[in-house]
Parts: C-alpha cells; structure tokens; sequence
C-alpha cells in the first residue's frame, strides 16, 4: 500500500506536499494584477521600501523588487526564509529576507511606504494584535495591502474541509485555520480604521474553474504534478462586483 504524502508547511522534502507555497505559486499572477491596479491609483516611487509580511519562500517578494522597489520579505518561519533563500537567484534585485513575526518587525522601527500582508490574518489568533502591527509599520500616507479567507459556509467548505481534513484533497496540516480565525471583511476593515487607515476596498478573487482546482489539487496529492504545474492549470482572478465568497483581496491607506 502506497504511503500518504507528507503535508508539511516549509518544507522542502521531495515527498512533501506545503500547502502554503501551492497557494503562493497559484495566487501569484492575481496578486500581482491587484497591487498592480492598486498602484495605479496610488504610485509609490522607484526604489520605495516595501515590506511582504508572511512571504513563504519569497515569490512575490521577488516580483517586487523586479518592479524596482526596496524590499523586505518576512516570515515567522526559519524554514520559510531558509526555503526563501535557497530559491534566489544572484540576477534578480535582491532582496532582504528576515525571520519574524509582525510583531517584532513593529518592534524594529522600521516603516515602508507599501506593505503587503499574505498568508497571516487568515492563521492569527488576534486579528487587532496583527493590525496594531501593521499601522506601525506603514508610513504615512503608506499603503497596505493584503489577501484573507472570508467566515463564509464555502469558505470553510473549502479550508476546514477540503484543504485540512478531507484526505485526497488535503494540502494543509491539521489546524491551520479555524472558524474563528476567518476573517469577514468588516472585521478586517474596522480593525484597520481602528489604526488610522481610510480610503479602504475590498474585492474578492477566485479560480476561473473549481473544477481545475480540485483536479489540479488530488493530481497534486498523488504526486502526479508539481506545485508550479497547479499554477499553470489553475487560473485565478479579480471578483470584485460581487460580494468575496471563499478569498478576497483589501487595500487602504494611513492617514
């Protein structure tokens, strides 16, 4: 009988299924389009300094320091930043990798004219503990930027289940994400006004095809595909006319 695959998050074991880099490489183009839309509307400098919070292995910390900014990537984990690091290639602009939680970058002093936060409201267990962070590190007149997981019956479908238990379709540990950790959007929003940010928007994203997602997930499990082969089947897209069922993307400004 063949063994289940490892899930582990971070880990760069050939066997390993980390659900967290499966979302970074297939979320990548969409989030790219959003900070580009966003930028648009609100420029930032050449050489502006940029802080990626919960940045994984560093993707789209690479994509922004491709546009010409300064930037920080971040992750509480050292195997993230150590994964980040072995990815790098010495052409691209560099970029300047730490291991730290939101908290302890605040802590540092340190403040950025755009920050985007991935991969951390939806996992937090104090969502105010996480944006009293935020507004410490966004300048003024800064932007943040993030993507989150909507408290909806779909979306929990989808990460309670489908993603953390459902054992062919599972990329995650057992865990990761709770109920309660979900984040609505008014709860995202009213904890950023609470620090000072206005001119806020949200819009949700979603695959072009759930069905793609649930083929390109279960070839995955059975280690018929890699992850950046998910990317390429799995195309995602800026919903933003219509309430976010599952995720969404929010931005806003410091005043």
């Amino acid at each position: 009988m063949a063994h289940p695959p490892l899930v582990e998050l971070d880990s760069l074991a050939p066997n390993a299924i980390d659900g967290r880099h499966i979302r970074a490489v297939t979320f990548q183009k969409v989030r790219m389009t959003y900070i580009e839309d966003v930028l648009a509307r609100h420029p930032l400098a050449p050489g502006s300094p940029v802080l990626v919070i919960g940045s994984g292995r560093g993707l789209l910390a690479r994509a922004l320091a491709g546009r010409g900014f300064s930037v920080t990537a971040a992750d509480p984990s050292q195997r993230a930043t150590d994964a980040a690091l072995a990815a790098v290639d010495q052409p691209t602009p560099p970029v300047r990798y730490l291991t730290a939680t939101a908290d302890e970058l605040a802590a540092a002093g340190d403040t950025y004219a755009l920050v985007y936060v991935a991969d951390t409201l939806e996992v937090s267990e104090d969502l105010h503990e996480v944006t009293s962070a935020i507004g410490a590190l966004v300048q003024s007149r800064g932007l943040v930027i993030y993507d989150t997981v909507n408290r909806t019956g779909i979306a929990k479908l989808v990460y309670l289940g489908a993603f953390q238990k459902f054992p062919p379709t599972r990329i995650m540990p057992p865990d990761r994400y709770t109920s309660a950790r979900l984040r609505p959007p008014s709860a995202v929003t009213a904890a950023l006004a609470s620090e000072g940010f206005r001119d806020q928007e949200i819009g949700g994203f979603k695959p072009v095809s759930g069905c793609a997602l649930v083929a390109a997930t279960l070839a995955r499990r059975r280690g018929k595909i890699d992850d950046e082969e998910i990317a390429r089947r799995v195309d995602f897209v800026l919903a933003p006319s219509s309430p976010p069922k599952v995720t969404y993307f929010g931005h806003a400004r410091k005043a």
